[in-house]
C-alpha cells in the first residue's frame, strides 16, 4: 500500500481581472500561519516584558543624549540660558517666603524655617516637573513615536532623568543656601543619595503611568497641575505638618494619610539628611520603608502599567 501525504490547502484564487493576472486569496487563519513560517510579526506589537526591559537597556545611551538634549534646549531661548534652572526654584522659594512664611507666618516654631522651606520646594519640583513632563512624553513626540521603532518607554523614562539632572543643578544652589544659614556638611547628608534615589524611582513609574493615561485622553494634561497644586499644599512643602497637626483637631486617619503621602515622606527625609534642626522624631515611624516601598510600588506598576499600551501609542 502507497500511502499519501495530503497536501496543503492552496489559496483559492482569484478571478483575473484587466489590470493583471489573478491574484491568490488567504483565509485569516492561513494569513497567520503564513507569517509564522516565514517569520514575520505584526509591526509594533508589544514585546514580553522581559525582551522589553532588554530593549529599554539596549535605548540606554539615546535616553541620556535625549535627556541631555532636552535640558540644553529647555532655556536656550533666555538670555541667562541654563541659569533659570537654579532661578526657577529660588524665585518660587522666595514667594512661598513672603506668602506662607511672612504673611500667614507658617515659620512661626519652624527652625531654620529658609532651609526648611528652601528643601521643600526644591524636592517638591523634582516630582511635580517628572509628573509634569510625562503627560507630554508621547504627545510632545508623535512624530518620532511615528516616524521610528523603539521602546516607547524610552521617552518618560527620558523625561524623568532630565528632571533629575535640573535637580543636580538645583542641588549645588540649595547647598549655598544650607551654608548661609549654618547647615555645614556632616555625614548625615549622605542620606539624602538614597531618598533622591527612592524619589526617582517613584518619579519615574508616576511619569511613566501619566505617559499613558495622556496618550489616550489628552484632557487629563489639563488637569493636572490643579491635582499638583492641592497635592503640594497636602505635602508640607510651605509648613510643618507635624505644627499644623498637632492636638486633636485632626482624626488619626487624616494624619496617617497625610505623614505617609509620598510627596511628603521624600521632602522630609531630605529635611531630616540636610538640616540639623530637622531630627528623627519629626519623621513618622517606618519612614524609609514607606518611602521604599512607594518608590517600588509607583517604579514597578508604572512601567507595566505603560507596557501593557505599547502598541497603542502613536496610532489613530
Amino acid at each position: 500500500m502507497v500511502s499519501q501525504t495530503a497536501a496543503p490547502p492552496s489559496p483559492a484564487p482569484s478571478p483575473e481581472s484587466a489590470s493583471g493576472p489573478a491574484v491568490p486569496t488567504y483565509a485569516p487563519g492561513e494569513l497567520a500561519a503564513l507569517a509564522a513560517r516565514h517569520g514575520l510579526k505584526v509591526s509594533g506589537a508589544r514585546p514580553s516584558l522581559p525582551a522589553y526591559v532588554r530593549q529599554l537597556w539596549g535605548r540606554r545611551h539615546f535616553i541620556t543624549a535625549f535627556a541631555t538634549a532636552k535640558l540644553t534646549a529647555q532655556y536656550s531661548q533666555a538670555k541667562l540660558g541654563q541659569i533659570w534652572q537654579i532661578m526657577t526654584p529660588l524665585l518660587n522659594a522666595t514667594v512661598y517666603y513672603f506668602i506662607f512664611g511672612v504673611l500667614m507666618n507658617t515659620k512661626h516654631g519652624v527652625e531654620d524655617f529658609v532651609p526648611f522651606l528652601v528643601t521643600g520646594v526644591f524636592i517638591w519640583t523634582f516630582t511635580s516637573s517628572s509628573i509634569t513632563a510625562g503627560t507630554r512624553a508621547i504627545s510632545g513626540n508623535i512624530g518620532l513615536v511615528r516616524a521610528l521603532h523603539f521602546p516607547r518607554a524610552s521617552l518618560p523614562v527620558a523625561l524623568a532623568l532630565q528632571q533629575l539632572q535640573q535637580l543636580l543643578f538645583s542641588l549645588g544652589a540649595l547647598a549655598l543656601i544650607l551654608l548661609a544659614f549654618g547647615q555645614y556638611p556632616r555625614p548625615a547628608w549622605l542620606l539624602a543619595v538614597p531618598a533622591l534615589a527612592l524619589q526617582a524611582l517613584f518619579n519615574t513609574g508616576l511619569s511613566m503611568a501619566m505617559a499613558r493615561l495622556t496618550a489616550k485622553t489628552p484632557d487629563i494634561a489639563q488637569l493636572t497641575p490643579f491635582v499638583l497644586r492641592t497635592w503640594m499644599y497636602s505635602s508640607g512643602v510651605m509648613w510643618s505638618l507635624d505644627h499644623l497637626l498637632a492636638g486633636d483637631r485632626v482624626p488619626r486617619a487624616v494624619l496617617l494619610v497625610l505623614e505617609y503621602n509620598p510627596a511628603a515622606l521624600f521632602i522630609n527625609l531630605v529635611r531630616y539628611a540636610l538640616i540639623d534642626s530637622y531630627t528623627g522624631d519629626q519623621l513618622p515611624p517606618f519612614a524609609w520603608a514607606a518611602a521604599a516601598g512607594w518608590a517600588l510600588l509607583c517604579g514597578v506598576a508604572g512601567f507595566v502599567y505603560f507596557w501593557k499600551a505599547e502598541e497603542t501609542y502613536g496610532r489613530g
